[in-house]
């Protein structure tokens, strides 16, 4: 059926409403069903007569407002890194961050967020506002990525500060598993790192002192513990001014702590930090258990 059949009588035109069908042989035919009157004349009431038809046959004549569809096109997200280090975090027990964090101020959960910028240095490392960028083209399992505002990711790094003690505890002991009790190869050093800026606030530790360069920069400094297969298991941000040496001794007695299985110890680490005085402290530490350190 159709409405595009005109005829003509003279100098004026009608619009009729015309149904094509076959006849028995086959052969295409068309009938008029009914005559709507001078194209001249309902022209401008095309959409009542539009309508009418419509209600006559029982379909709604909203139709006739509804807007012409629209294609969007929009890129695929990427699903296959982001879910396999879901996976891995999950397996690894890092979830257990949340219990740090669930009895924080922080109304945001404090632990996704943070996945979402560890992940985020995985796949594609970017600024905090760059992350926000990323979260439009990854597929995040268990995350309204949507709702993450730039204040909250800075946000969370403070929480993340204000709970440290609780999150290298949670750390820790999902490394303790995989470090060898019974003879540990640690390796330990200290590396500049420069920054830029003249801003100061409250203990600062970019503090000016000697950069790799051999000269006196704005730094701060990076220590670092390891063990003999490349496994961090500790490390320290210190102010850019600190002395080398005597950074050894708390370190080492801070990694006895936080992992009282170890029961010997090797130590490697440069000359600076192996001064005489600290080879006579190594001497006297103890295990928790009272027993000197190998």
């Amino acid at each position: 059926m159709r409405l595009d059949k005109i005829t003509r009588s003279g100098p004026r035109q009608y619009l009729q409403l015309v149904e094509a069908y076959r006849d028995d042989a086959g052969k295409a035919k068309h009938r008029i069903l009914a005559t709507l009157g001078r194209l001249d004349q309902i022209a401008g009431n095309l959409d009542s007569v539009l309508a009418d038809l419509l209600k006559a046959s029982g379909r709604s004549p909203d139709l006739l407002n509804s807007a012409e569809p629209s294609i969007e096109f929009e890129s695929a997200r990427a699903l296959g890194d982001v879910w396999a280090l879901n996976a891995l975090w999950e397996t690894l027990g890092f979830g257990e961050l949340r219990r740090v964090f669930k009895k924080t101020r922080h109304t945001t959960d404090v632990e996704a967020l943070i996945r979402v910028m560890v992940f985020n240095h995985l796949c594609d490392p970017e600024s905090k506002l760059g992350v926000l960028r990323w979260l439009e083209t990854v597929s995040f399992p268990g995350v309204e990525t949507g709702a993450i505002t730039h204040q909250q990711l800075l946000r969370s790094m403070d929480a993340l500060i204000n709970r440290q003690m609780a999150v290298d505890e949670v750390v820790a002991g999902l490394l303790r598993p995989l470090i060898d009790q019974d003879l540990s190869v640690v390796f330990y050093d200290l590396t500049t790192i420069r920054t830029e800026g003249l801003s100061s606030v409250e203990d600062d530790i970019r503090q000016f002192g000697m950069a790799k360069e051999g000269l006196i920069a704005r730094q701060f400094m990076l220590g670092v513990v390891q063990t003999s297969d490349g496994l961090p298991i500790y490390h320290e941000v210190l102010a850019g001014n600190t002395a080398e040496s005597p950074t050894l001794l708390t370190t080492l007695q801070t990694v006895l702590t936080r992992y009282p299985t170890i029961r010997r110890v090797i130590l490697v680490a440069d000359r600076g930090l192996l001064s005489l005085d600290n080879l006579d402290a190594l001497s006297e530490i103890k295990l928790q258990s009272g027993e000197p350190l190998p």
